[in-house]
């Protein structure tokens, strides 16, 4: 796939008559980042069960494999609306009930690189891709989606979050160090405490570049 910092290959699943596409992120084609530890792919996987564990479903099927590159992620890849990401979408207010969803996801799983780009439509539904760089155990979310600042955050999906919270670590066990799920409870508990959208650190660097 072009454009990306590590290497990312669109694939072919085949099982007997049944083909699909999936995006495929090994471990060995990670680039080093001074300040994320490695295992990006690992963290692509927890994603997906942590939104399955919320009952959520934004993020597309994503499992571990051992690849033609060695061990990695491999995820369902979505026949997308590749005009349409965050920006775009949420001029649309019949969008932003999901892009909520996403904005909480992504305080839970504490993404540090939510691009406008990585939300997609396809399929009648908001997806969120790109979830390698999530659940690092400090605060350090980088996000486009700062327009719900200040809002309360629906009663629903606080409701979501206590029950995946009594269900943790679930899967997500194989997946993450104990600092990284003691990170996401502490979050989760936090929500719970202060349900609302918080405001951008004036100080911090909260948005991630480029921004689409």
């Amino acid at each position: 796939m072009p454009w990306s910092s590590n290497q990312t290959f669109l694939v072919e699943l085949a099982r007997g008559d049944d083909v699909l596409r999936g995006i495929y992120k090994p471990g060995r084609g990670e680039r080093a980042l001074w300040d994320f530890p490695g295992g990006l792919y690992r963290r692509e996987v927890a994603a997906w069960v942590l939104s399955d564990l919320l009952g959520w479903g934004i993020v597309p099927e994503t499992v571990l494999r051992d690849g033609p590159f060695g061990e990695g992620s491999v995820q369902r890849f979505v026949e997308a609306d590749f005009s349409q990401h965050y920006f775009t979408l949420y001029e649309d207010s019949v969008h932003h009930d999901a892009l909520r969803r996403i904005c909480l996801f992504d305080l839970l799983a504490n993404n540090t690189d939510r691009k406008s780009g990585h939300c997609l439509l396809a399929e009648n539904r908001l997806w969120a891709i790109d979830n390698g760089l999530c659940f690092h155990p400090a605060p350090k979310v980088r996000t486009v989606i700062w327009e719900f600042s200040g809002e309360a955050v629906p009663g629903a999906l606080m409701t979501d979050v206590e029950s995946a919270l009594a269900r943790l670590p679930g899967g997500l066990v194989a997946l993450l160090g104990q600092d990284e799920l003691d990170g996401l409870r502490r979050r989760a508990e936090g929500l719970l405490r202060r349900p609302v959208f918080p405001d951008p650190d004036p100080f911090g660097q909260c948005y991630p570049w480029p921004l689409v």
